[in-house]
């Protein structure tokens, strides 16, 4: 077997790696890189460096997940443009998805909306050894329901009388319930929204609800009030992120989940990777030039 050696291949490979997770960022901050202060720099090297270690306690926590056979479920709620889905991408970032999925549902059909309000919901749960993040839940009915006009006055009673006990119900079945709040101001949203409009790699992110919700700024903040109020608990309590500095919002929400499971650090075996079984009589075949996907990518110095 050959012996693996840490060689400036793997110190690229590595950056490779590195160059993913700033590829995510720079896709949601594109900037000459030249401006960018000494502070700003230090700052971003802060960042990144805590999210790593941070992720690294979410592999942590995702072992524990499925050594314990946990089920945690996990809201993210918010404005438009609030950040939620930025957290749960940094949250997912390094796990595996069949422990930890993110499940973001579309519009419901007519179908689901003869229904029980809950029942698209519950199919989305965990078993045990999963984690689910919901980006968005069920408290759209509070939310978007509520303001668009979507729902009756009905409904959205009813919905107050049983989300209590739905949530309770999901507790003593044993999930971990965690609700978040992204919490972002009127001219922090309006930057955002200034800056998808104003980028063609982001435009598709503004969908006219989200237009129609910059309008009713106001009757969204009533309605999230009239929310929180009404469904904050102790045993399903809301926690709020403030959100106007996407990084900190981040590193918070990630440490604060952390912080809401005892977890420990499961040990894991010695990985030995078996020799490869050598034939003499094997000849790869070869493949036509015409297969290979065209070389566009010509950097100035190949390394």
């Amino acid at each position: 077997m050959k012996k693996f050696e840490f060689n400036f291949k793997t110190y690229l490979e590595r950056l490779d790696d590195l160059d993913e997770e700033l590829e995510v960022e720079l896709d949601e901050e594109v900037f000459d890189s030249s401006s960018i202060t000494p502070e700003l720099r230090a700052e971003r090297h802060q960042y990144f460096k805590e999210l790593f270690r941070l992720q690294g306690e979410l592999v942590k926590l995702q072992d524990w997940v499925v050594h314990k056979k946990l089920k945690i479920v996990v809201l993210f709620e918010g404005r438009d443009a609030a950040g939620k889905g930025g957290a749960i991408k940094r949250i997912t970032q390094r796990l595996n998805p069949r422990v930890c999925r993110v499940a973001a549902l579309p519009a419901p059909s007519e179908r689901e909306r003869s229904q029980w309000y809950f029942q698209r919901y519950v199919s989305q749960l965990p078993a045990g050894g999963e984690i689910v993040l919901f980006d968005r839940s069920w408290y759209n009915r509070a939310g978007v329901e509520r303001v668009m006009g979507f729902c009756s006055d009905e409904e959205y009673e009813e919905f107050f009388v049983t989300t209590p006990e739905f949530e309770k119900m999901l507790l003593r079945s044993g999930i971990i319930l965690i609700k978040y709040w992204f919490s972002i101001t009127d001219d922090e949203q309006y930057l955002r929204f200034m800056t998808r409009i104003n980028d063609p790699l982001k435009q598709w992110k503004l969908s006219p609800m989200d237009l129609e919700s910059r309008r009713l700024w106001e009757a969204y903040t009533k309605a999230k009030e009239t929310m929180i109020e009404r469904t904050h608990r102790p045993e399903a309590p809301w926690w709020i992120v403030a959100a106007d500095n996407k990084k900190r919002a981040r590193i918070n929400c990630i440490s604060h989940l952390l912080s809401q499971v005892p977890y420990e650090e499961i040990e894991r075996p010695l990985v030995e990777l078996p020799a490869r079984v050598y034939n003499q009589n094997y000849l790869r075949g070869p493949i036509p030039a015409d297969m290979y996907v065209p070389d566009v990518f010509a950097p100035e110095e190949k390394l």
